[in-house]
């Protein structure tokens, strides 16, 4: 274990485990729910779906090209109108390492990670649970994808807690979206204390003090604004329910014009 990742071989994976690579030279990190058997389910974009090799399939829908994974047919498997997806786990890590999301660390642990996005203090569900809640947005979406308050990590930590913010207004669950804040927001917080400390030393120990006390007071482990959620209600707690309904009415009407034609 480093302080920086959590990097581990195929053979330490078990289903159920959140795994996450990085992505644009380490520029961010995807992150999914290990399902077993080589396969991975994660929450992406729906507009990066299309365009993707490894997830443009949609078994349900004939106007989606099918997969072009040489290895699982199913790779690419996603619901109409949902950004999860079921991919295999080479098309997942695209070349990429594999890291292990940790749970249940200590305070200590937490503030030594200089990098956000890849442990939490709150501790995980049994695994057979983070499954059943993968599979079962697999087939039922988790809303619309969004960097800061919905995004592929929130997913995961979703799959493994159960643990929803009760104000879905301003940062999510994403450890990577609050460094993103983070960082920022500490660097001009501590832009005063330059006045106080002539020493550059002085300042970036400040600095990245507030830095990793704001990723703590972010942490899904710390918070008081969470509740659990079954993931049978997710979608009433967070007001999907109207909106599936709507654009499965659509793709019927959709269906519809394509039998007349």
């Amino acid at each position: 274990m480093g302080l920086l990742t959590n990097r581990v071989e195929r053979n330490e994976i078990k289903p159920g485990d959140h795994i996450y690579t990085y992505r644009a030279v380490f520029a961010y990190s995807h992150h999914g729910i290990f399902v077993g058997g080589s396969k991975v389910v994660h929450f992406r974009p729906e507009r990066n779906l299309d365009s993707s090799i490894d997830t443009s399939s949609n078994l349900l829908d004939p106007t989606f090209p099918r997969s072009t994974c040489p290895t699982f047919p199913d790779c690419g498997f996603r619901q109409p109108n949902s950004g999860v997806v079921l991919s295999c786990l080479d098309c997942f890590l695209r070349n990429g390492s594999l890291y292990c999301f940790e749970y249940g660390v200590s305070q200590s642990v937490f503030l030594a990670k200089v990098r956000g996005g890849t442990c939490t203090t709150a501790a995980s569900d049994p695994l057979e649970t983070v499954i059943h809640r993968a599979m079962y947005l697999l087939q039922n979406g988790f809303g619309n994808y969004d960097i800061f308050e919905n995004n592929c990590e929130d997913f995961a930590l979703y799959c493994k807690t159960g643990l929803l913010i009760l104000d879905n207004l301003g940062i999510g669950r994403s450890g990577q979206a609050s460094s993103m804040i983070g960082a920022p927001l500490a660097a001009l917080l501590s832009s005063p204390l330059k006045l106080l400390m002539p020493s550059p030393i002085g300042v970036a120990t400040v600095t990245a003090g507030m830095y990793c006390m704001t990723r703590y007071a972010t942490d899904i482990g710390i918070r008081t604004d969470v509740i659990k959620v079954a993931v049978e209600d997710l979608a009433v707690n967070l007001g999907w329910a109207g909106r599936h309904d709507e654009a499965a009415e659509e793709n019927e009407a959709s269906n519809r014009q394509v039998v007349a034609l």
